[in-house]
């Protein structure tokens, strides 16, 4: 059973499945239900249901927050590092990465006319009504680019085509318990 925490001091939360953000109040209490990807799920029963509380806010909810995986210094991010970066990336009711849920459609890298990169990146969602993908492609593009050499990103959510369970990849799958 999970525990119920009190709030630290006031927080910003994204009311998930609407996207809407709303104040939570110091002494809330909240239960964790995932902890994935620099960002924190909680239910709110008082304040009606789940939230997401970013990573930079972890200390109202009494945690640290771990980091992903470095870059080397000196090296600048490549495709490995763009996929390994959108694998920290979570729908907040699901506890699959966006890579492993089939979101990601396509991943292009550009250079730019000052020598940078561009990464450009198209991805859909579990379902064309949820209000948390303004908040899952920002938190992809800040994710991006937060990787040195990379000076542009853009994340669009595309609906075609459809997204269905069967792009779930098999690590995907063995995390949900469908195989």
């Amino acid at each position: 059973m999970r525990e119920e925490i009190r709030l630290k001091r006031d927080v910003e939360g994204t009311a998930i499945p609407a996207g809407t953000k709303r104040l939570l109040a110091e002494g809330t209490g909240v239960v964790v239900t995932q902890d994935l990807g620099g960002t924190f799920t909680v239910h709110a029963n008082a304040e009606g249901g789940l939230f997401r509380i970013e990573g930079k806010d972890a200390d109202a909810l009494g945690k640290k927050l771990t980091g992903a995986k470095a870059v080397p210094i000196g090296k600048d991010a490549g495709e490995d590092e763009i996929w390994a970066v959108l694998k920290t990336c979570y729908d907040p009711e699901i506890p699959v990465n966006i890579v492993d849920l089939g979101l990601i459609y396509s991943m292009e890298m550009k250079t730019t006319d000052g020598g940078g990169k561009r990464v450009e990146v198209k991805m859909t969602l579990t379902a064309q009504g949820c209000g948390m993908g303004p908040s899952i492609a920002a938190d992809a593009r800040q994710k991006i680019l937060s990787l040195p050499g990379v000076q542009e990103a853009q994340v669009d959510v595309v609906w075609e085509p459809a997204w269905g369970p069967q792009m779930i990849t098999p690590d995907g799958r063995k995390k949900l318990g469908m195989d």
